[in-house]
């Protein structure tokens, strides 16, 4: 009968760090009318007004996403009479991409003009456009990080390492980048957006075969 082969199981992390080139930017509409009707035409124009504005500012058609338009009635509660519909509420949200960081503010600030009151900002997200780069930079320190640890082990058990007997990659994640509280103020200013770095982690778990 053989015996079967001493092994050393490591997990391993890495990260990497690069200057995000893309900005995801979720724009929403709320429009609360008396009718439905109103509502909902209302919005579309808003909805008209904002695209036209970043289309303005070259942002480019398939850049500009809409998730969602949801109508509903909203109600109040009224002593005698019960459930009152108060009005309608349309909204809808956008996701555009930025690929031009240095004019993001003004493109932002424009978008939120051409809203009004009705637009609302509901968050940022720095990334890559191109992250596979920066992902295998990732995982290449996450493998260091476990041969190194791995390889004292050995050492420390009188051992060597020997082959690898399996590599599992666990899943990734870009570090969260904190988006700014972006409420519309009474006259609309520029947002200033800057960059920054953002990373990405691996992590990889790696059994070896053990020598000696």
């Amino acid at each position: 009968m053989t015996d079967s082969p001493r092994t050393i199981s490591v997990t391993g992390s890495g990260s990497a760090e690069a200057e995000p080139d893309i900005l995801t930017l979720s724009i929403g509409v709320e429009c609360r009318r008396e009718g439905v009707g109103a509502a909902y035409g209302d919005a579309g124009r808003v909805l008209a007004a904002i695209t036209d504005a970043l289309r303005s500012h070259g942002v480019a058609d398939p850049d500009i996403t809409t998730s969602g338009l949801n109508v509903r009635a909203e109600v109040n509660w009224q002593e005698g009479r019960g459930q009152v519909v108060a009005g309608y509420l349309a909204s809808s949200v956008l996701s555009v991409r930025l690929r031009e960081l240095g004019t993001s503010s003004a493109v932002i600030a424009a978008a939120v003009s051409a809203g009004g009151n009705d637009v609302r900002l509901n968050g940022l997200e720095l990334g890559f456009a191109d992250p596979a780069g920066v992902y295998a930079r990732a995982r290449e320190a996450a493998w260091l990080d476990a041969r190194t640890t791995a390889g004292h082990f050995a050492s420390l058990a009188g051992t060597s390492l020997g082959k690898v007997i399996s590599l599992t990659q666990q899943s990734g994640h870009a570090a969260p980048f904190p988006a700014a509280a972006m409420q519309r103020a009474a006259a609309v200013e520029s947002l200033t957006v800057e960059a920054g770095e953002s990373s990405v982690t691996a992590t990889v778990g790696v059994v070896w075969e053990l020598h000696g």
